[in-house]
């Protein structure tokens, strides 16, 4: 299969020749791996019982996946990733907004998604063979899943959609092994060793679990999910048949590993670490099947993460290949794989970095979900590749390619995010207006939704705005 050649360039319509089935394969597959599965973990180790841990994903799963899976009707619409069509909103350089948040985003889960899959398999080789868990071992085995994650990523999205399809049969296959050998040992009492409500109190623990393991999982998506709908040609598909096939993707994907990372986290009694409980209270036969899972689902996940990496690095620097840029970033991630293992602690750190990435998010996307809805999902897709050929003009120039108000309004929710979240370490002074609740995510989004409505509502300011989203709907439409 040869290497994908496309970057965030507009794809061409005879080559958008995936369909709603891909769609949920991919969503599926790339997801069932323990880079997804550890966040199944996050709500029993802040001391929640079990049907308080499930109920607490659910909820969170389903009101992420509402914000988020609008958005990939947008680039089936245009046919190029979901960062580079924010242009419409944010402004051909504006849109850089969305590929920093998108690169950002795929780096820490491309990250957690090696991290945790290698400590998984260094930990099962040393049960299987006494292999010594040391420095020299974790950087080979760190090394391995990097470069088998980079092939993926370099190959492209036909290589990765194979490769998810595979996934999702043989990775359902294996962890529903994984329930009967987690079984015996499965409680649904909080675990003892978790010292009580992380946050001092059920409520607010319920809904920093809700945030941090639920709401992450689509959050994840805002920028990724357009990586494949612009192979999804809507000549050929509804808008509505992408919806609904974006929505059970999503729902199942998230849903079942992380609820079998959250079954198994009780099952092993793993309280303050997940990989090593894991591995400690797997029966001799499952050890194998966990070896699969560690390495071939975190190949598929990483690969995915890479992936959208390379193009939003692509978009951040036209200049550089698509292979390039993806290069570059696999080297920054498996940095912060070492950082990772050596440096952090596993739940302060994907919790911090879920919350403050889910705050400052939010607001983009639901800035990008308004102007959709007021363009109608017509867009000038050749004005959103002015930055990539490095000229000017276009209906979405606005002011220097950049269109204030959006960005204005972006910052506004993002920094109201930033004040309102709550970390391990952190405690942001709103705060003490929500009765110590993280609301973080509720608040980025409404804040810069809101700035964003009433900057470009007002008679004054609003006008062009108004215009210049609406343009490339009047002009097509007068077209046709």
């Amino acid at each position: 299969m040869p290497i994908e050649q496309h970057g965030v360039d507009t794809i061409p319509d005879e080559e958008r020749t995936s369909g709603p089935r891909d769609l949920v394969s991919i969503l599926l597959g790339s997801n069932l791996c323990l880079g997804v599965i550890i966040f199944g973990w996050l709500p029993p180790s802040f001391g929640l019982d079990w049907w308080s841990s499930v109920s607490s994903i659910v909820v969170g799963t389903v009101v992420g996946t509402a914000v988020t899976a609008p958005l990939a009707l947008i680039s089936l619409r245009t046919a190029t990733n979901l960062s580079t069509s924010s242009g419409a909103q944010f402004g051909v350089r504006g849109r850089l907004v969305g590929s920093v948040v998108g690169l950002l985003l795929a780096l820490g889960y491309t990250a957690l998604t090696v991290w945790i899959g290698g400590d998984v398999m260094l930990s099962v080789l040393g049960r299987m063979f006494g292999l010594t868990a040391n420095g020299g071992s974790y950087a080979v085995v760190y090394t391995v899943l990097a470069a088998a994650t980079v092939a993926g990523a370099v190959y492209g999205y036909r290589v990765l959609l194979a490769m998810s399809k595979v996934l999702a049969i043989g990775m359902s296959a294996l962890l529903a092994l994984g329930i009967l050998a987690y079984a015996p040992h499965f409680t649904t009492s909080a675990l003892p060793d978790a010292g009580g409500y992380l946050l001092g109190s059920f409520w607010p623990t319920w809904l920093l679990a809700a945030v941090a393991a639920g709401l992450s999982g689509p959050i994840a998506f805002i920028t990724l999910l357009g990586d494949y709908t612009r192979y999804i040609s809507p000549a050929r598909h509804s808008g509505r048949r992408v919806l609904h096939a974006t929505w059970l993707g999503l729902v199942l994907g998230l849903l079942v590993p992380q609820l079998f990372g959250t079954f198994t986290a009780y099952g092993a009694h793993a309280a303050l670490d997940y990989a090593g409980p894991l591995v400690a209270a797997s029966p001799t036969w499952y050890l194998v099947p966990l070896l699969l899972s560690a390495s071939a689902g975190s190949v598929g996940n990483a690969g995915l993460m890479l992936y959208s990496m390379g193009l939003d690095l692509d978009a951040i620097l036209p200049r550089a290949s698509r292979a390039r840029a993806t290069y570059t970033v696999a080297a920054v991630a498996t940095a912060c794989v070492f950082a990772g293992h050596y440096a952090w602690d596993a739940q302060s750190a994907m919790t911090s970095f879920v919350l403050l990435l889910t705050a400052i998010g939010t607001p983009w996307a639901v800035i990008t979900l308004i102007g959709f809805a007021r363009c109608r999902g017509v867009y000038d897709a050749d004005a959103l590749q002015v930055f990539n050929r490095r000229s000017r003009g276009g209906i979405y120039w606005y002011r220097a390619g950049w269109n204030l108000r959006a960005t204005v309004s972006w910052t506004a929710g993002a920094v109201v995010g930033l004040l309102a979240v709550s970390l391990p370490s952190y405690q942001g002074p709103l705060l003490t207006l929500t009765g110590g609740v993280d609301c973080s995510f509720l608040l980025s989004g409404a804040v810069g939704g809101a700035v964003y409505l009433l900057l470009t509502l007002s008679p004054e300011r609003g006008r062009a705005a108004a215009d210049t989203e609406s343009g490339a709907a009047l002009s097509l439409s007068a077209e046709r």
